[in-house]
Protein backbone atom coordinates (compact mmCIF):
# COMPACT_ATOMS: atom_id res chain seq x y z
CA UNK A 1 0.00 0.00 0.00
CA UNK A 2 1.13 3.57 -0.58
CA UNK A 3 2.87 5.19 2.39
CA UNK A 4 1.05 8.20 3.86
CA UNK A 5 3.82 9.24 6.23
CA UNK A 6 3.97 12.67 4.65
CA UNK A 7 0.37 13.57 5.49
CA UNK A 8 -0.32 16.12 8.22
CA UNK A 9 -1.14 14.60 11.63
CA UNK A 10 -4.07 15.87 13.69
CA UNK A 11 -3.16 17.60 17.00
CA UNK A 12 -5.17 14.85 18.73
CA UNK A 13 -3.30 12.01 17.01
CA UNK A 14 -1.62 9.55 19.39
CA UNK A 15 1.45 8.08 17.64
CA UNK A 16 1.32 5.08 20.01
CA UNK A 17 -2.19 4.10 18.86
CA UNK A 18 -1.90 0.58 17.41
CA UNK A 19 -4.94 0.72 15.10
CA UNK A 20 -3.72 0.61 11.49
CA UNK A 21 -6.43 2.97 10.24
CA UNK A 22 -5.70 5.51 12.98
CA UNK A 23 -2.02 5.43 12.04
CA UNK A 24 -2.89 5.72 8.36
CA UNK A 25 -5.21 8.71 8.78
CA UNK A 26 -3.16 10.27 11.61
CA UNK A 27 -6.20 11.37 13.57
CA UNK A 28 -8.42 9.73 16.22
CA UNK A 29 -11.65 8.03 15.08
CA UNK A 30 -13.98 10.70 16.50
CA UNK A 31 -12.35 13.21 14.14
CA UNK A 32 -12.83 11.10 11.00
CA UNK A 33 -14.99 12.54 8.24
CA UNK A 34 -16.21 11.16 4.95
CA UNK A 35 -13.38 12.81 3.02
CA UNK A 36 -10.79 10.95 5.11
CA UNK A 37 -12.23 7.59 4.11
CA UNK A 38 -12.77 8.68 0.51
CA UNK A 39 -9.11 9.72 0.27
CA UNK A 40 -8.10 6.36 1.75
CA UNK A 41 -10.07 4.50 -0.91
CA UNK A 42 -8.64 6.67 -3.69
CA UNK A 43 -4.99 6.49 -2.68
CA UNK A 44 -4.55 3.19 -0.82
CA UNK A 45 -5.92 0.65 -3.26
CA UNK A 46 -9.18 -0.20 -1.46
CA UNK A 47 -11.23 -2.45 -3.75
CA UNK A 48 -14.04 -3.66 -1.44
CA UNK A 49 -16.04 -1.90 1.27
CA UNK A 50 -17.77 -4.18 3.76
CA UNK A 51 -20.80 -2.64 5.48
CA UNK A 52 -21.43 -4.44 8.78
CA UNK A 53 -24.38 -4.33 11.22
CA UNK A 54 -25.97 -6.60 13.86
CA UNK A 55 -29.17 -8.63 13.44
CA UNK A 56 -31.62 -9.90 16.05
CA UNK A 57 -29.20 -12.56 17.28
CA UNK A 58 -26.40 -10.03 17.74
CA UNK A 59 -24.22 -11.59 15.05
CA UNK A 60 -22.50 -9.22 12.65
CA UNK A 61 -23.97 -9.21 9.15
CA UNK A 62 -22.18 -7.92 6.04
CA UNK A 63 -22.84 -6.35 2.68
CA UNK A 64 -19.81 -6.47 0.38
CA UNK A 65 -19.63 -3.56 -2.04
CA UNK A 66 -16.99 -3.43 -4.80
CA UNK A 67 -15.34 -0.07 -5.41
CA UNK A 68 -16.23 1.13 -8.91
CA UNK A 69 -15.48 4.85 -8.91
CA UNK A 70 -15.09 7.84 -6.62
CA UNK A 71 -18.68 9.06 -7.03
CA UNK A 72 -20.04 5.62 -6.08
CA UNK A 73 -17.86 5.47 -2.96
CA UNK A 74 -18.81 8.98 -1.87
CA UNK A 75 -22.50 8.17 -2.24
CA UNK A 76 -22.06 4.90 -0.30
CA UNK A 77 -20.27 6.66 2.55
CA UNK A 78 -22.86 9.44 2.65
CA UNK A 79 -26.14 7.50 2.50
CA UNK A 80 -25.26 3.83 2.89
CA UNK A 81 -27.39 1.11 1.32
CA UNK A 82 -30.84 -0.49 1.58
CA UNK A 83 -31.44 -3.74 3.47
CA UNK A 84 -34.43 -5.93 4.32
CA UNK A 85 -35.40 -5.32 7.94
CA UNK A 86 -37.85 -8.23 8.06
CA UNK A 87 -35.02 -10.68 7.33
CA UNK A 88 -32.57 -9.05 9.76
CA UNK A 89 -35.16 -8.65 12.54
CA UNK A 90 -37.91 -11.29 12.21
CA UNK A 91 -41.00 -10.19 14.07
CA UNK A 92 -39.87 -6.59 14.37
CA UNK A 93 -40.86 -5.49 10.85
CA UNK A 94 -43.59 -6.68 8.53
CA UNK A 95 -42.76 -7.50 4.93
CA UNK A 96 -44.83 -4.56 3.67
CA UNK A 97 -42.65 -1.92 5.39
CA UNK A 98 -39.32 -3.57 5.99
CA UNK A 99 -36.86 -1.40 4.05
CA UNK A 100 -34.07 0.09 6.17
CA UNK A 101 -30.94 2.05 5.45
CA UNK A 102 -27.58 0.93 6.83
CA UNK A 103 -25.57 4.13 7.22
CA UNK A 104 -21.78 4.04 7.83
CA UNK A 105 -20.50 5.40 11.13
CA UNK A 106 -17.08 6.74 10.21
CA UNK A 107 -15.49 6.27 13.65
CA UNK A 108 -16.41 2.56 13.45
CA UNK A 109 -14.36 1.95 10.31
CA UNK A 110 -11.36 -0.39 10.29
CA UNK A 111 -9.02 -2.01 7.80
CA UNK A 112 -9.90 -5.65 7.25
CA UNK A 113 -7.31 -7.74 9.13
CA UNK A 114 -7.01 -10.34 6.36
CA UNK A 115 -7.46 -8.39 3.13
CA UNK A 116 -5.33 -5.28 2.66
CA UNK A 117 -7.59 -3.92 -0.09
CA UNK A 118 -10.80 -4.05 2.01
CA UNK A 119 -12.28 -1.41 4.31
CA UNK A 120 -14.91 -2.44 6.88
CA UNK A 121 -17.39 0.02 8.39
CA UNK A 122 -19.98 -0.73 11.07
CA UNK A 123 -23.31 0.96 10.37
CA UNK A 124 -26.38 2.21 12.19
CA UNK A 125 -29.90 1.71 10.91
CA UNK A 126 -31.88 4.57 9.37
CA UNK A 127 -35.60 4.78 8.63
CA UNK A 128 -37.37 5.98 5.51
CA UNK A 129 -37.51 9.58 6.84
CA UNK A 130 -33.73 9.73 7.29
CA UNK A 131 -33.91 9.63 11.08
CA UNK A 132 -32.32 6.76 13.04
CA UNK A 133 -34.79 3.85 13.10
CA UNK A 134 -36.20 4.00 16.63
CA UNK A 135 -36.73 0.26 17.15
CA UNK A 136 -33.44 -1.25 15.95
CA UNK A 137 -31.15 -2.30 18.83
CA UNK A 138 -28.37 0.16 17.98
CA UNK A 139 -30.73 3.10 18.17
CA UNK A 140 -32.52 1.82 21.29
CA UNK A 141 -29.11 1.97 22.98
CA UNK A 142 -28.32 5.44 21.60
CA UNK A 143 -31.70 6.75 22.81
CA UNK A 144 -31.13 5.36 26.32
CA UNK A 145 -27.67 6.94 26.45
CA UNK A 146 -28.99 10.29 25.28
CA UNK A 147 -31.80 10.19 27.88
CA UNK A 148 -29.23 9.55 30.64
CA UNK A 149 -27.18 12.57 29.57
CA UNK A 150 -30.18 14.86 29.31
CA UNK A 151 -32.02 13.75 32.46
CA UNK A 152 -29.08 13.18 34.82
CA UNK A 153 -26.19 15.20 33.34
CA UNK A 154 -23.85 12.21 33.20
CA UNK A 155 -22.65 9.75 30.57
CA UNK A 156 -22.15 6.02 31.02
CA UNK A 157 -19.09 4.10 29.91
CA UNK A 158 -18.54 0.38 30.12
CA UNK A 159 -16.32 -2.54 29.34
CA UNK A 160 -17.18 -6.19 28.83
CA UNK A 161 -15.40 -9.35 29.89
CA UNK A 162 -15.97 -11.74 26.99
CA UNK A 163 -15.55 -15.31 28.23
CA UNK A 164 -15.55 -18.18 25.75
CA UNK A 165 -14.37 -21.73 25.18
CA UNK A 166 -12.03 -22.65 22.35
CA UNK A 167 -12.98 -26.08 20.99
CA UNK A 168 -10.02 -27.91 19.47
CA UNK A 169 -9.63 -31.34 17.93
CA UNK A 170 -7.24 -33.39 20.04
CA UNK A 171 -3.93 -34.12 18.33
CA UNK A 172 -2.12 -35.77 21.24
CA UNK A 173 -2.20 -36.19 25.02
CA UNK A 174 0.87 -34.14 25.91
CA UNK A 175 0.60 -31.44 28.58
CA UNK A 176 -2.96 -32.32 29.52
CA UNK A 177 -4.68 -29.63 31.56
CA UNK A 178 -6.62 -29.96 34.79
CA UNK A 179 -10.31 -29.29 35.32
CA UNK A 180 -10.97 -25.86 36.87
CA UNK A 181 -7.24 -25.04 36.86
CA UNK A 182 -6.87 -23.09 33.63
CA UNK A 183 -6.85 -19.57 35.15
CA UNK A 184 -3.97 -17.56 33.63
CA UNK A 185 -2.35 -20.82 32.54
CA UNK A 186 0.51 -20.49 30.05
CA UNK A 187 1.90 -22.66 27.26
CA UNK A 188 2.53 -25.54 26.92
CA UNK A 189 -0.34 -26.34 29.29
CA UNK A 190 -2.81 -24.45 27.09
CA UNK A 191 -3.14 -25.77 23.57
CA UNK A 192 -5.04 -22.76 22.21
CA UNK A 193 -2.28 -20.26 22.97
CA UNK A 194 -1.61 -19.52 19.28
CA UNK A 195 -5.32 -18.87 18.65
CA UNK A 196 -5.64 -16.69 21.72
CA UNK A 197 -2.56 -14.72 20.67
CA UNK A 198 -4.08 -13.92 17.27
CA UNK A 199 -7.34 -12.95 18.98
CA UNK A 200 -5.46 -10.55 21.25
CA UNK A 201 -3.54 -8.92 18.42
CA UNK A 202 -6.33 -8.67 15.85
CA UNK A 203 -9.12 -7.50 18.17
CA UNK A 204 -6.75 -4.91 19.68
CA UNK A 205 -5.81 -3.51 16.28
CA UNK A 206 -9.43 -3.36 15.09
CA UNK A 207 -11.18 -1.98 18.18
CA UNK A 208 -8.42 -0.19 20.09
CA UNK A 209 -10.14 -1.14 23.36
CA UNK A 210 -8.64 -4.42 24.60
CA UNK A 211 -7.04 -4.62 28.05
CA UNK A 212 -5.84 -8.22 27.87
CA UNK A 213 -6.61 -11.81 26.93
CA UNK A 214 -5.90 -14.73 29.27
CA UNK A 215 -6.78 -18.29 30.13
CA UNK A 216 -9.88 -18.56 32.32
CA UNK A 217 -10.73 -21.26 34.88
CA UNK A 218 -12.60 -23.72 32.67
CA UNK A 219 -10.99 -26.76 31.06
CA UNK A 220 -12.58 -29.94 29.70
CA UNK A 221 -10.12 -32.52 28.39
CA UNK A 222 -12.65 -34.52 26.37
CA UNK A 223 -16.18 -33.29 25.82
CA UNK A 224 -18.92 -35.90 25.68
CA UNK A 225 -21.69 -34.80 23.34
CA UNK A 226 -23.95 -35.93 20.53
CA UNK A 227 -22.96 -32.77 18.65
CA UNK A 228 -20.10 -33.65 16.24
CA UNK A 229 -18.68 -30.13 16.63
CA UNK A 230 -18.13 -30.85 20.32
CA UNK A 231 -17.64 -34.59 20.65
CA UNK A 232 -14.17 -35.59 21.94
CA UNK A 233 -12.86 -32.01 21.64
CA UNK A 234 -10.54 -30.38 24.13
CA UNK A 235 -12.18 -27.20 25.49
CA UNK A 236 -10.15 -24.37 27.00
CA UNK A 237 -11.75 -21.26 28.46
CA UNK A 238 -10.38 -17.79 27.72
CA UNK A 239 -11.36 -14.24 28.51
CA UNK A 240 -10.91 -11.11 26.41
CA UNK A 241 -11.39 -8.05 28.59
CA UNK A 242 -12.11 -4.75 26.91
CA UNK A 243 -11.28 -1.18 27.99
CA UNK A 244 -13.79 1.45 29.07
CA UNK A 245 -15.55 3.16 26.16
CA UNK A 246 -18.81 5.11 25.85
CA UNK A 247 -21.71 2.70 26.28
CA UNK A 248 -23.01 3.13 22.69
CA UNK A 249 -19.55 2.30 21.32
CA UNK A 250 -19.33 -0.73 23.61
CA UNK A 251 -22.34 -2.31 21.89
CA UNK A 252 -20.54 -2.08 18.55
CA UNK A 253 -17.15 -3.30 19.69
CA UNK A 254 -18.62 -6.23 21.64
CA UNK A 255 -20.36 -7.37 18.47
CA UNK A 256 -17.27 -6.87 16.31
CA UNK A 257 -15.03 -8.62 18.86
CA UNK A 258 -17.23 -11.71 19.02
CA UNK A 259 -17.26 -11.87 15.22
CA UNK A 260 -13.47 -11.57 15.05
CA UNK A 261 -12.99 -14.27 17.71
CA UNK A 262 -15.13 -16.70 15.73
CA UNK A 263 -13.38 -15.92 12.44
CA UNK A 264 -9.95 -16.40 14.01
CA UNK A 265 -10.92 -19.74 15.58
CA UNK A 266 -12.24 -20.92 12.22
CA UNK A 267 -9.00 -19.90 10.50
CA UNK A 268 -7.20 -22.23 12.92
CA UNK A 269 -9.58 -25.15 12.19
CA UNK A 270 -11.00 -24.74 15.70
CA UNK A 271 -14.36 -23.57 16.95
CA UNK A 272 -15.48 -21.27 19.73
CA UNK A 273 -18.62 -20.82 21.81
CA UNK A 274 -19.88 -18.06 24.10
CA UNK A 275 -22.60 -20.39 25.46
CA UNK A 276 -23.27 -19.79 29.18
CA UNK A 277 -22.48 -23.35 30.22
CA UNK A 278 -20.64 -26.09 28.32
CA UNK A 279 -20.30 -28.69 31.05
CA UNK A 280 -21.94 -28.97 34.47
CA UNK A 281 -18.59 -29.33 36.22
CA UNK A 282 -16.61 -26.75 34.22
CA UNK A 283 -16.87 -23.00 34.81
CA UNK A 284 -19.59 -21.17 32.92
CA UNK A 285 -18.91 -18.27 30.54
CA UNK A 286 -20.11 -14.91 31.77
CA UNK A 287 -20.13 -11.53 30.12
CA UNK A 288 -19.52 -9.28 33.11
CA UNK A 289 -20.00 -5.56 32.57
CA UNK A 290 -17.89 -2.89 34.29
CA UNK A 291 -19.70 0.45 34.43
CA UNK A 292 -18.54 4.00 35.16
CA UNK A 293 -20.26 7.38 35.19
CA UNK A 294 -18.63 10.52 33.83
CA UNK A 295 -19.55 14.17 34.31
CA UNK A 296 -17.76 16.75 32.17
CA UNK A 297 -15.32 14.06 31.10
CA UNK A 298 -14.33 13.11 34.66
CA UNK A 299 -15.01 9.78 36.36
CA UNK A 300 -17.42 10.39 39.28
CA UNK A 301 -17.51 6.92 40.84
CA UNK A 302 -15.19 7.60 43.79
CA UNK A 303 -14.46 10.52 46.09
CA UNK A 304 -10.92 11.75 46.68
CA UNK A 305 -10.80 9.55 49.78
CA UNK A 306 -11.80 6.48 47.78
CA UNK A 307 -15.43 6.13 48.92
CA UNK A 308 -18.25 5.48 46.48
CA UNK A 309 -20.02 8.67 45.44
CA UNK A 310 -23.78 9.16 45.54
CA UNK A 311 -23.72 8.85 41.74
CA UNK A 312 -22.11 5.41 42.04
CA UNK A 313 -24.58 4.32 44.69
CA UNK A 314 -27.46 5.54 42.53
CA UNK A 315 -26.13 3.46 39.64
CA UNK A 316 -25.94 0.40 41.88
CA UNK A 317 -29.40 0.97 43.30
CA UNK A 318 -30.94 1.36 39.85
CA UNK A 319 -29.55 -1.99 38.71
CA UNK A 320 -30.54 -3.66 42.01
CA UNK A 321 -34.14 -2.52 41.57
CA UNK A 322 -34.52 -4.18 38.18
CA UNK A 323 -31.94 -6.98 38.40
CA UNK A 324 -34.50 -9.80 37.90
CA UNK A 325 -35.90 -8.11 34.78
CA UNK A 326 -32.39 -7.51 33.41
CA UNK A 327 -31.80 -11.27 33.26
CA UNK A 328 -34.31 -11.31 30.41
CA UNK A 329 -31.78 -9.38 28.31
CA UNK A 330 -28.56 -10.79 29.77
CA UNK A 331 -29.40 -14.47 30.31
CA UNK A 332 -31.58 -15.60 27.45
CA UNK A 333 -31.34 -19.42 27.25
CA UNK A 334 -32.07 -22.30 29.62
CA UNK A 335 -28.38 -23.05 30.15
CA UNK A 336 -27.93 -19.51 31.52
CA UNK A 337 -29.73 -20.66 34.65
CA UNK A 338 -27.49 -23.70 35.05
CA UNK A 339 -24.65 -21.15 35.36
CA UNK A 340 -26.45 -18.92 37.88
CA UNK A 341 -26.20 -21.39 40.74
CA UNK A 342 -24.50 -21.16 44.16
CA UNK A 343 -20.83 -22.04 44.48
CA UNK A 344 -19.63 -21.04 41.00
CA UNK A 345 -18.79 -17.33 41.45
CA UNK A 346 -22.10 -16.51 39.80
CA UNK A 347 -24.82 -14.47 41.53
CA UNK A 348 -28.17 -15.90 42.63
CA UNK A 349 -29.35 -13.12 44.98
CA UNK A 350 -29.75 -9.38 44.54
CA UNK A 351 -26.95 -7.92 46.64
CA UNK A 352 -23.65 -6.14 46.17
CA UNK A 353 -20.34 -6.14 47.95
CA UNK A 354 -16.77 -4.93 47.78
CA UNK A 355 -14.50 -7.45 46.05
CA UNK A 356 -17.09 -10.28 46.54
CA UNK A 357 -17.21 -12.40 43.38
CA UNK A 358 -20.47 -14.09 44.33
CA UNK A 359 -22.35 -10.77 44.46
CA UNK A 360 -24.53 -9.47 41.67
CA UNK A 361 -22.47 -6.27 41.71
CA UNK A 362 -19.00 -6.03 43.17
CA UNK A 363 -16.57 -3.16 43.59
CA UNK A 364 -13.23 -4.27 42.13
CA UNK A 365 -9.79 -2.86 42.81
CA UNK A 366 -9.34 0.47 41.03
CA UNK A 367 -5.62 1.31 41.52
CA UNK A 368 -6.53 4.29 43.77
CA UNK A 369 -4.26 3.14 46.61
CA UNK A 370 -3.15 5.24 49.58
CA UNK A 371 0.50 4.54 48.82
CA UNK A 372 2.21 4.33 45.43
CA UNK A 373 2.30 0.83 43.97
CA UNK A 374 5.43 1.32 41.90
CA UNK A 375 8.03 2.64 44.33
CA UNK A 376 8.27 -0.34 46.75
CA UNK A 377 9.02 -2.59 43.80
CA UNK A 378 11.15 -0.02 41.95
CA UNK A 379 12.97 2.13 44.54
CA UNK A 380 14.80 4.20 41.90
CA UNK A 381 11.54 5.46 40.35
CA UNK A 382 11.11 9.25 40.62
CA UNK A 383 8.44 10.03 38.02
CA UNK A 384 4.87 11.10 38.77
CA UNK A 385 2.11 8.47 38.87
CA UNK A 386 -0.26 8.60 35.86
CA UNK A 387 -3.92 9.54 36.48
CA UNK A 388 -5.82 6.42 37.58
CA UNK A 389 -9.08 7.92 38.87
CA UNK A 390 -10.82 7.25 35.55
CA UNK A 391 -10.53 3.48 36.09
CA UNK A 392 -13.01 3.28 38.99
CA UNK A 393 -15.94 1.00 38.04
CA UNK A 394 -18.59 -1.30 39.45
CA UNK A 395 -18.92 -4.80 38.00
CA UNK A 396 -22.34 -6.26 37.04
CA UNK A 397 -21.83 -10.03 37.08
CA UNK A 398 -25.01 -11.81 36.02
CA UNK A 399 -24.95 -11.38 32.18
CA UNK A 400 -23.51 -14.13 29.99
CA UNK A 401 -22.66 -14.81 26.36
CA UNK A 402 -26.30 -15.36 25.40
CA UNK A 403 -27.09 -11.67 26.00
CA UNK A 404 -28.76 -9.39 23.48
CA UNK A 405 -25.76 -7.02 23.73
CA UNK A 406 -27.30 -3.74 22.52
CA UNK A 407 -30.62 -4.38 24.28
CA UNK A 408 -28.90 -5.37 27.53
CA UNK A 409 -26.76 -2.22 27.49
CA UNK A 410 -29.84 -0.10 26.73
CA UNK A 411 -31.79 -1.70 29.59
CA UNK A 412 -28.87 -1.25 32.00
CA UNK A 413 -28.55 2.40 30.95
CA UNK A 414 -32.25 2.93 31.64
CA UNK A 415 -31.85 1.37 35.09
CA UNK A 416 -28.98 3.75 35.81
CA UNK A 417 -31.17 6.69 34.79
CA UNK A 418 -33.90 5.56 37.17
CA UNK A 419 -31.44 4.96 39.99
CA UNK A 420 -30.06 8.49 39.66
CA UNK A 421 -33.36 10.31 39.18
CA UNK A 422 -36.21 8.61 41.08
CA UNK A 423 -34.88 9.08 44.63
CA UNK A 424 -34.86 5.36 45.48
CA UNK A 425 -31.45 4.40 44.10
CA UNK A 426 -29.41 5.52 47.11
CA UNK A 427 -31.68 3.83 49.63
CA UNK A 428 -31.82 0.62 47.62
CA UNK A 429 -28.03 0.47 47.31
CA UNK A 430 -27.52 1.02 51.04
CA UNK A 431 -30.11 -1.63 51.87
CA UNK A 432 -28.50 -4.32 49.70
CA UNK A 433 -24.80 -3.89 50.49
CA UNK A 434 -24.02 -7.21 52.15
CA UNK A 435 -21.11 -9.52 52.73
CA UNK A 436 -21.58 -13.18 51.79
CA UNK A 437 -22.01 -14.10 55.47
CA UNK A 438 -24.63 -11.39 55.96
CA UNK A 439 -26.47 -12.47 52.81
CA UNK A 440 -26.70 -16.07 54.03
CA UNK A 441 -28.36 -14.90 57.24
CA UNK A 442 -31.04 -12.85 55.47
CA UNK A 443 -34.27 -14.63 54.59
CA UNK A 444 -35.82 -11.73 52.67
CA UNK A 445 -33.03 -11.12 50.18
CA UNK A 446 -34.42 -10.80 46.62
CA UNK A 447 -33.37 -13.56 44.23
CA UNK A 448 -32.67 -13.70 40.51
CA UNK A 449 -34.98 -15.81 38.33
CA UNK A 450 -34.13 -19.50 38.21
CA UNK A 451 -35.21 -20.05 34.62
CA UNK A 452 -35.70 -18.31 31.29
CA UNK A 453 -39.46 -18.45 31.80
CA UNK A 454 -38.98 -16.84 35.21
CA UNK A 455 -36.94 -14.07 33.58
CA UNK A 456 -39.80 -13.51 31.11
CA UNK A 457 -42.22 -13.08 33.99
CA UNK A 458 -39.85 -10.66 35.74
CA UNK A 459 -39.59 -8.52 32.61
CA UNK A 460 -43.36 -8.50 32.09
CA UNK A 461 -43.78 -7.32 35.67
CA UNK A 462 -41.53 -4.32 34.99
CA UNK A 463 -42.27 -3.62 31.33
CA UNK A 464 -43.95 -0.28 32.07
CA UNK A 465 -40.80 1.03 33.78
CA UNK A 466 -38.77 0.30 30.64
CA UNK A 467 -41.39 1.49 28.18
CA UNK A 468 -41.85 4.78 30.06
CA UNK A 469 -38.21 5.63 29.27
CA UNK A 470 -38.59 4.72 25.60
CA UNK A 471 -37.85 0.99 25.40
CA UNK A 472 -39.91 -0.27 22.41
CA UNK A 473 -42.83 -2.45 23.48
CA UNK A 474 -42.29 -4.73 20.48
CA UNK A 475 -38.88 -5.72 21.85
CA UNK A 476 -40.35 -6.56 25.25
CA UNK A 477 -42.81 -8.87 23.50
CA UNK A 478 -40.13 -10.51 21.32
CA UNK A 479 -37.75 -11.07 24.24
CA UNK A 480 -40.51 -12.53 26.41
CA UNK A 481 -41.62 -14.89 23.64
CA UNK A 482 -38.07 -16.11 23.04
CA UNK A 483 -37.55 -16.79 26.74
CA UNK A 484 -40.82 -18.69 27.03
CA UNK A 485 -39.80 -20.90 24.12
CA UNK A 486 -36.99 -22.29 26.30
CA UNK A 487 -39.67 -24.22 28.23
CA UNK A 488 -37.46 -24.56 31.32
CA UNK A 489 -40.01 -23.78 34.03
CA UNK A 490 -39.49 -26.22 36.92
CA UNK A 491 -36.53 -27.81 35.14
CA UNK A 492 -35.41 -29.62 38.29
CA UNK A 493 -38.84 -31.22 38.52
CA UNK A 494 -38.63 -32.28 34.89
CA UNK A 495 -35.27 -33.93 35.56
CA UNK A 496 -36.34 -35.67 38.77
CA UNK A 497 -38.50 -38.17 36.92
CA UNK A 498 -35.70 -39.34 34.62
CA UNK A 499 -33.20 -42.14 35.02
CA UNK A 500 -29.59 -41.17 35.62
CA UNK A 501 -28.71 -41.82 31.98
CA UNK A 502 -31.72 -39.89 30.72
CA UNK A 503 -30.95 -37.03 33.07
CA UNK A 504 -27.37 -36.70 31.80
CA UNK A 505 -28.57 -36.77 28.18
CA UNK A 506 -31.24 -34.14 28.87
CA UNK A 507 -28.82 -31.77 30.63
CA UNK A 508 -26.22 -32.14 27.87
CA UNK A 509 -28.90 -31.37 25.32
CA UNK A 510 -29.72 -28.14 27.15
CA UNK A 511 -26.07 -27.17 27.53
CA UNK A 512 -25.08 -27.90 23.93
CA UNK A 513 -28.08 -26.62 21.96
CA UNK A 514 -26.95 -22.98 21.89
CA UNK A 515 -23.31 -23.16 20.77
CA UNK A 516 -23.67 -20.35 18.22
CA UNK A 517 -27.07 -18.86 18.97
CA UNK A 518 -25.74 -15.37 19.77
Amino acid sequence: MPNREGSQASPNFDPCDIRPLVRRLKKPPHDWQRQDLLDLVKHDGIRVINLRYPGTDGKLRELRVPVSNAAQVERLLAVGERVDGSSLFPGLFGTTESDLYVVPVYRWAFLNPWAEDELDIVCRYGGKDGEPCAVTPDNVLFAASQDLRESCGVSLSGLAELEFYLLMHRRDDRFTGMSQRNYHQSAPYVHGRGIADEILRVVSEVTGCVKYCHGEVGYVDRIESLDPELSDCRAEQYELEMSLVPIEDLGTWMTVSRWLIRVIADRHQASVTFAPKLDLVAAGSGMHLHLALYRDGRNVMKTESGDLTEDALGLIGGIMDDAPALTAFGNTVASSYLRLVPGHEAPTTVRWGRFDRSSLIRIPLDFMTRERLDVPMNPAESGAVPEVRSQATVEFRSPDGSAFAHLLLAAVTQCVSRGLSDGNGLARARELELTEAEAESRDSLPTLPGSATGAAAALLGRRSAFEERGFPAVWIDLVVEKLRQEGDENLSGQLDGLSAEERVARVRGILHKDLHKH
